[in-house]
C-alpha cells in the first residue's frame, strides 16, 4: 500500500472519528470542569409519603416492579430504566431526569423525588448515571478515542517531517503519566 495514501486515509479517518467526538467531549469537559470549579449542581429533594399498604423491601427481586407499581399508583412522572443500589438505599436511573431514592430508616423505608438541574444532570452523564443508550454511546466514544489516538500517532510517525517531534511528545508523555502514576 502507498504510504501517502494510507497517510492520507488516516488523517480523513482522524478527522472524522474527532468531529463525531467533539460534543461528547465538549460534555466530558464541561461537567469536569464545573465539577473541579465546585460547580455539581443539585437535585431538588422532595420527600415522597408512602402509602401504609405499599410494601417496599429495598434489595428484593421484586423490588424495581414494586417500585413501578408505586409510580404508577401514586400518579409520579418519573420514566426510569432501572434500580441502582442495595439492601439499604436505592435510586431509579437515569440521574439525568426527575428519579426516585429509597433510604432503609429505623422507622421504615424513606423516599424522595429528584428533580436535577442542569449541571447535576451533566454530571450525572459524566459517571455514566445517563440512559442506557448513552451509556453505549460513551462505550463507543471510548473506542474511538483510543482510534483517534493510536491513529493519530500513527500518522505523526509516517510522515517524515512529524517523525521526530511525535516521538518526543509520546515519550514525554509516557514519561509524564508514568511518573504522576508513581507519585
Amino acid at each position: 500500500m502507498n504510504i501517502l495514501y494510507l497517510r492520507r486515509l488516516l488523517i480523513t479517518l482522524h478527522l472524522w472519528i474527532a468531529g463525531l467526538l467533539a460534543p461528547a467531549f465538549l460534555i466530558v469537559a464541561v461537567s469536569g470542569g464545573l465539577y473541579i470549579a465546585g460547580i455539581e449542581g443539585k437535585a431538588k429533594q422532595t420527600p415522597l409519603e408512602l402509602p401504609t399498604d405499599v410494601q417496599l423491601e429495598l434489595g428484593s427481586e421484586t423490588f424495581e416492579a414494586d417500585v413501578r407499581q408505586l409510580i404508577d399508583s401514586q400518579g409520579l412522572n418519573v420514566d426510569f430504566e432501572y434500580v441502582r443500589g442495595g439492601p439499604d438505599r436505592a435510586q431509579t436511573r437515569p440521574t439525568t431526569r426527575t428519579f426516585l431514592t429509597f433510604q432503609q430508616t429505623p422507622d421504615g423505608i424513606e423516599a424522595a423525588l429528584n428533580t436535577p438541574d442542569f449541571p447535576y444532570a451533566l454530571l450525572e452523564l459524566h459517571k455514566g448515571h445517563g440512559p442506557q443508550a448513552y451509556r453505549y454511546y460513551q462505550i463507543l466514544v471510548a473506542l474511538a478515542l483510543f482510534l483517534v489516538v493510536v491513529g493519530g500517532v500513527a500518522v505523526g510517525l509516517l510522515a517524515k517531517n512529524y517523525r521526530r517531534s511525535t516521538g518526543i511528545a509520546l515519550v514525554g508523555g509516557s514519561l509524564v503519566a508514568a511518573l504522576l502514576a508513581i507519585l
